[in-house]
């Protein structure tokens, strides 16, 4: 059996260099003097978060989830009783792209290879402009989500997806980070529901 797993990893670890090999390419990034952020996490985890854009820090920085939002989900994963090595962080818009508002736009074919690729067990899909591209992606055999924050919802025959609050929009207001919280637990729900192999 860990051969296998060791063989997953290994070909996940490559396919995603590859895909942020092509992400360094970006000429609007380039030309903009900017570097795309990258995912952070394990390349094969079981739980993919997903946020619309960078913060500040994240952009600095260069890795998706460093700073508040990061550290934020550390301590409610750990609160959850789950191990964050278990979490993969990454966002729609991961670089300046030259669309036709001359705006951040999502490249969809990214973040759909980057599902295929990880191959979550249940994706966090953190506010509505994430829900809208994800439902967007056209990915085979996908289930439509619905704006229901903290419901388990089937989304491919082999992952689940929570939709929780923006994470960035939740972290200075009190009762934004109660809404985070009260729909985010579903996660720690749906682990301990989980088969233990």
């Amino acid at each position: 059996m860990g051969d296998i797993q060791d063989a997953y990893l290994l070909r996940a670890i490559r396919e995603l260099r590859d895909l942020e090999r092509e992400m360094d390419g970006c000429e609007a990034c380039r030309r903009a003097g900017l570097l795309p952020v990258k995912p952070s996490g394990s390349p094969t985890a079981e739980v993919m978060l997903v946020k619309w854009t960078a913060g500040l820090a994240e952009r600095q920085e260069g890795v998706a989830f460093f700073g508040r939002p990061g550290d934020a989900v550390k301590k409610s994963v750990t609160r959850l009783g789950m191990d964050p090595s278990v979490l993969y962080g990454t966002l729609c818009v991961k670089c300046i792209h030259e669309g036709p508002a001359g705006g951040d736009a999502p490249n969809p074919a990214w973040l759909a290879r980057e599902i295929r690729i990880v191959g979550p067990a249940i994706v966090v899909v953190m506010g509505g402009r994430t829900l809208a591209a994800l439902n967007a992606l056209g990915l085979p055999l996908t289930e439509p989500l619905a704006d229901e924050p903290g419901v388990v919802q089937r989304w491919t025959p082999a992952t689940d997806a929570i939709v929780v609050p923006d994470i960035d929009e939740s972290l200075d207001e009190q009762q934004a980070k109660r809404r985070f919280w009260a729909a985010f637990r579903a996660l720690g729900e749906w682990h301990q529901a989980q088969p233990p192999y």
